[in-house]
């Protein structure tokens, strides 16, 4: 046999990641994915790019993508612009009627444009909705439970109901929908919604086979920060157990893959958005990365 060269040898091993993706294509062909976009990669220009490719590549191979995402860092940034100081309670952004005008805002204009924008330069078109279109998102006000009791956290609220009728018209026509998480009551009050649990309730409504989270660690650790913990799969009964033990940054996101397991979706993922493409790493390679979740 005659001896590869340097380019013949990194062809062959593009050759081996395709066909190892073969299985994948199969599987997934035709499937909606909905993937919660956030953390690190939300204000890493490099990363955008990388993410936004990602979303074009699946929309071109025939998985259909549905991109949710919300913006904390740059709604804090427009709120100092603005002279407003961002307020949290435990841990939770107060909202009140100025600022969830700047939230709606800076969530459509800002970030769903920008996310748009390099989708489609990436190849794919793309709709830009937020959970006030086409009654997408209703959601109630609600309070954060503490360990000193409710605490009210002003026009903050849950979905509690997904009418996804216009997020499955742009799938149709070929496009990737990039939706924000502001949503009315059903007295068309506006509330700011959680991201991770709005894109948990997409991805039930939709029938999606999997809901991927994006944040800036690796994935779940059952004893962070314990490098050693990190948890390649869990059941859906498991992570219920571990919950209550983690970090609260975590919660929300943990709780967000276990309603969408227990809603129907087949798998749920906890995905380093610090990665280049590791969208694409969970979907079409064996190993995978992060955290699965199962029934």
């Amino acid at each position: 046999m005659i001896p590869a060269t340097p380019d013949q040898t990194l062809a062959q091993i593009k050759a081996e990641t395709l066909i190892e993706s073969l299985d994948w294509l199969r599987e997934f062909h035709g499937r909606i994915v909905v993937v919660k976009f956030g953390g690190n990669a939300m204000v890493d220009e490099a990363l955008q790019l990388a993410f936004a490719q990602d979303m074009a590549y699946l929309r071109f191979v025939g998985i259909r993508p549905v991109v949710v995402h919300g913006g904390g860092p740059q709604i804090t940034a427009a709120l100092k612009e603005l002279g407003i100081e961002s307020e949290f309670r435990h841990g939770f952004r107060y909202t009140d009627e100025t600022t969830i005008g700047v939230v709606r805002d800076v969530l459509r204009n800002q970030v769903s444009a920008k996310l748009a924008e390099l989708i489609e330069e990436s190849g794919a078109a793309t709709i830009v909705l937020s959970g006030e279109d086409d009654n997408l998102f209703r959601a109630e006000k609600v309070k954060a439970q503490t360990p000193d009791g409710e605490v009210d956290l002003g026009l903050v609220g849950e979905v509690r109901t997904v009418n996804p009728r216009a997020v499955l018209a742009a799938l149709e026509q070929g496009k990737v929908p990039v939706i924000s998480t502001v949503a009315p009551t059903v007295m068309g009050e506006l509330l700011n919604v959680n991201a991770d649990l709005a894109a948990a309730s997409l991805a039930v409504a939709l029938g999606a086979e999997k809901l991927l989270v994006l944040t800036d660690v690796a994935g779940l650790y059952s004893d962070w920060p314990n490098q050693d913990s990190l948890v390649s799969e869990i059941s859906s009964g498991e992570l219920r157990t571990l919950i209550p033990s983690l970090e609260s940054g975590m919660i929300p996101k943990m709780q967000a893959c276990l309603a969408a397991i227990e809603g129907g979706v087949p798998k749920a993922h906890i995905i380093d958005g610090r990665q280049p493409h590791s969208i694409l790493l969970e979907i079409f390679t064996q190993a995978g990365v992060g955290t699965q979740v199962t029934r």
